[in-house]
């Protein structure tokens, strides 16, 4: 009954949006108005408008055709990249001289205009026909016109305007392909679940709603480019020339591009970076934090933003008989270094132990795989080998090499490791690569690790709080989600894009961070937040979305898990921030949270380096992270008075959908938050602050988004201003706000 009931709700709305475009087909193509003394056409799309007009609606013979195309850009933030055009249906008509009919327009910043002016004329076959005919100056009548023409001849005063009906037609012809849209993408879903999109009703219905808006919406509807980058106009002009109809339309692509905000020497600051992928934190007891990452990389800070390389350091702390203890197990020949397969270290505190504990991810080929633990006096080291934690990779021959046996009681390897095996290249279809640990206490004391990568998913183990390696006591169930060797599944599977693993408990909740997508640039690396009561599972995402993939699914763009953020720009960054991933997390001495992560740019290099952003939990208690990297910021608990957080804002919404590979970087936008409540600009709405809090709601874009604000200094500047950081409530995407500074 209620898929019965979805379908006739579907085809009740594709019914009502064909009558609506039905009503409105009178005066469908009456797009441009007479105006006294000529005719105006004006088409605008995405905050961008092209008026075009004629001096009047009806010329002699031989009279010259005065015409002016006005282009504003109403975008907040973006420019208009000047660009040639080019005309259409001008036939009977041509340049009165040399510059009579300009073709090109300069580029436009926003809320400028730009004018355009030109002179036609009828050529010998119009002026001809114009001669043969009488009254060629009088206005035209209402409906007159050849009927062969796109459209009728405007209608000049009296009943519906034309451009009141041209609207009615654009709203139907948008709500007609919502429908199909709609239609299109549940035929989409179900392709996704499996199901078959070629049967049934919705793909027919969509083909034919589409044919009727194009055919009924003619040239009102303005054409936006796919790429999202562009918007192009079709303004046209219909008139009579020597009584004859003759129309003027112009075809106009507008790219846009982002007008920076150029930040003066004296306002301008510089953090210190390096270069650590996969950067795992740790506080040392002196109150120095330090990150350690792949390939025996490092480096330490006294504040989170300005940090010192310590590759060499921690690289002189690994004596030749600790990597050949390290390398014992795996070979990865093409590695070109010692510390070239040596991936994603974890760093803890044992207080049991009274030791630095590095867990470390010892890369080979074919998933022969393996986590050793380090230990040292210092967490620079030197370090010295303990042990390795779980293995990965072996078949029958090498399955003795590894703790499997003492762990299963079995000299023979199981069944299952053959059938989902290396030896036929499928091991990734259920087992781990066993990479990127994660080790933890949780609220409890005992001692976790999660860890692996794509393939068979993400798995837990416990550790053994006095040594430090595998836990032999816990032992584990034989099901979908758990195997009795490599541990508890907690998430990913299936070939599903997920790594780097980071759990960290903030206030009741454990949240696990993983980086879907590719490391690289273009790769579409972004981390997704589930959150769980218990360290071990079941983690879920705010829409309760599990974080198992038990079938393999393309999830770079996927909606499944709070993505903090995607690709930006802001208006003052060089180069856009993309790929950011593989992160870590922890709650500091003061209760403030952090995520600390590698971010790419969009350079056109590989080149990477450490960020740390705060985070914060809305009033639901998901995490959202601060939009500018932290610099000492701090949430005022008590709140702010709508009056402080009212004024302009330059925004950045963290779509889902992504061109990744095109190294796609989202832009700011501009809204504004009324002292009354209401929001104005690219998006409208309302939005309210809950008294007493720093917690802030906004309703836009048919979402509700809840979030904080907070007064931040702005990156790579000594502003500061306010902003807000929020998550969509129906499609938890993120949104960032940044108050604007005043002139800029």
């Amino acid at each position: 009954m209620e898929k019965r009931g979805k379908e006739k709700w579907q085809h009740g709305l594709l019914a009502a949006a064909c009558c609506m475009v039905f009503l409105a087909m009178p005066g469908a193509v009456a797009a441009a108005q007479e105006q006294p003394g000529g005719v105006v056409k004006e088409v605008s799309e995405d905050g961008i408008s092209v008026t075009l007009a004629t001096d009047k609606s009806a010329y002699a013979a031989g009279e010259e055709i005065h015409y002016t195309l006005t282009i504003v850009n109403g975008k907040g933030l973006a420019g208009i990249k000047g660009a040639d055009f080019t005309y259409s249906n001008t036939e009977g008509l041509i340049p009165a001289s040399e510059d009579g009919m300009p073709a090109s327009f300069p580029d436009i910043q926003a809320g400028e205009s730009v004018t355009l002016s030109g002179v036609l004329v009828g050529d010998e076959s119009l002026q001809a026909a114009g001669e043969k005919n009488t009254g060629t100056s009088a206005p035209a009548e209402a409906g007159r016109g050849n009927a062969d023409a796109a459209a009728p001849t405007e209608k000049a005063g009296g009943g519906i305007g034309a451009m009141a009906v041209s609207g009615m037609v654009a709203a139907a012809a948008v709500l007609l392909l919502l429908v199909v849209l709609f239609l299109r993408r549940k035929a989409g879903s179900g392709r996704e679940n499996g199901k078959n999109p070629g049967k049934g009703k919705g793909g027919g219905a969509g083909a034919l709603a589409l044919l009727l808006a194009v055919c009924m919406a003619g040239e009102v509807l303005p054409v936006q480019a796919a790429s999202g980058d562009s918007v192009t106009l079709r303004p046209y002009v219909k008139f009579e020339y020597g009584g004859q109809e003759v129309m003027i339309r112009a075809v106009m692509e507008f790219e846009m591009v982002q007008q920076r905000w150029e930040v003066s020497a004296e306002h301008r600051t510089q953090n210190r970076q390096i270069t650590c992928h996969d950067p795992s934190i740790f506080k040392d007891l002196d109150g120095v934090y330090y990150v350690l990452g792949t390939h025996i990389t490092g480096g330490r800070s006294t504040n989170l933003y300005d940090w010192v390389s310590l590759d060499s350091v921690i690289q002189e702390g690994y004596s030749l008989e600790t990597r050949n203890q390290v390398r014992e197990w795996n070979d990865d020949a093409g590695s070109g270094s010692w510390f070239g397969y040596l991936w994603a270290p974890d760093v803890i505190y044992n207080t049991s132990m009274g030791k630095y504990c590095v867990y470390l991810s010892a890369n080979g080929e074919n998933w022969k795989s393996n986590i050793v633990m380090l230990t040292a006096d210092y967490v620079t080291g030197p370090y010295e080998y303990a042990g390795s934690i779980v293995y990965g990779g072996f078949n029958g021959e090498t399955f003795g090499e590894t703790d499997a046996p003492k762990v299963l009681g079995t000299e023979i390897i199981p069944e299952r490791y053959v059938t989902n095996g290396v030896d036929n290249k499928k091991w990734g279809d259920m087992w781990p690569n066993c990479i990127d640990p994660c080790v933890f206490y949780d609220s409890e004391g005992r001692l976790l690790m999660a860890y692996g990568s794509w393939s068979g998913g993400i798995f837990m183990l416990e550790l053994d709080e006095e040594t430090g390696l595998r836990d032999y006591s816990v032992s584990y169930e034989e099901n979908l989600h758990s195997d009795p060797y490599f541990g508890r599944k907690i998430a990913g599977g299936s070939y599903a894009s997920g790594e780097g693993a980071y759990i960290q408990k903030v206030g009741d909740y454990y949240y696990l961070f993983i980086s879907y997508g590719g490391l690289e640039a273009a790769g579409g690396y972004n981390v997704r937040v589930f959150r769980s009561e218990r360290p071990d599972g079941e983690y879920v995402d705010a829409l309760g979305n599990s974080a198992y993939y038990d079938k393999y699914i393309l999830n770079i763009n996927h909606s499944v898990g709070v993505r903090l953020m995607g690709g930006y720009q802001w208006r003052h960054f060089n180069v856009g921030q993309v790929a950011q991933g593989h992160n870590s997390a922890f709650v500091d001495d003061d209760g403030r949270a952090y995520i600390v992560f590698h971010t790419r740019t969009t350079n056109g290099t590989e080149g990477h380096y450490v960020k740390v952003h705060q985070l914060f939990q809305n009033k639901e208690g998901w995490l959202v992270a601060a939009p500018y990297l932290t610099h000492g910021e701090k949430l005022k608990e008590d709140g702010y008075s709508v009056s402080e957080v009212a004024g302009e804002y330059e925004i950045i919404l963290h779509e889902l959908m992504i061109d990744y590979k095109g190294l796609e970087a989202k832009q700011p936008g501009r809204i504004l938050l009324k002292e009354d409540g209401s929001i104005d600009g690219e998006y409208t709405g309302s939005w309210s602050l809950d008294a007493g809090t720093p917690y802030i709601t906004l309703t836009m874009n048919g979402q509700d988004y809840s979030g904080v604000a907070l007064e931040m200094e702005i990156e790579n500047t000594d502003y500061r201003t306010m902003v807000f950081t929020a998550l969509g409530e129906q499609d938890q995407v993120t949104l960032w706000g940044s108050r604007v500074i005043d002139g800029e």
